[in-house]
């Protein structure tokens, strides 16, 4: 069974920045799509960034454009995602997803993270 374990959320200052790390324990297909959604309190599951196989597309949320990069290393089977200028309405569970469509992630990814907890502190 492939698990997806996600670091690097926490506490932090409006303004501030944090980067959370997400790393599949094998790899369950020759190429896979990877990325993150999150959760905020009373609100839907939403979609933030999504990679592709090979890194050359890369797509995000109209709301985290230009605070948000997300990257991936495939020898390690890992996701980043650097998160600057973080706002009050980026409190969420962050959940790190992997997809067989190895363009984008779908909304009905193959596997998911725990998730992880961002808070931004106004």
């Amino acid at each position: 069974q492939v698990q997806l374990v996600e670091s690097g959320g926490g506490l932090v200052q409006a303004g501030g920045s944090l980067r959370l790390s997400c790393a599949a324990s094998e790899r369950p297909f020759s190429r896979y799509a990877m990325g993150w959604f999150r959760q905020a309190p009373g609100k839907e599951r939403e979609f933030v960034a999504s990679a592709s196989w090979s890194g050359s597309y890369i797509s995000y949320a109209d709301s985290v454009k230009g605070r948000f990069t997300l990257s991936r290393d495939n020898a390690k089977n890992t996701v980043y995602l650097e998160m600057n200028n973080l706002e009050p309405e980026d409190t969420a569970v962050y959940y790190c997803a992997l997809d067989s469509n190895w363009v984008a992630l779908t909304p009905t990814p193959d596997y998911w993270g725990q998730g992880t907890q961002v808070t931004v502190s106004s």
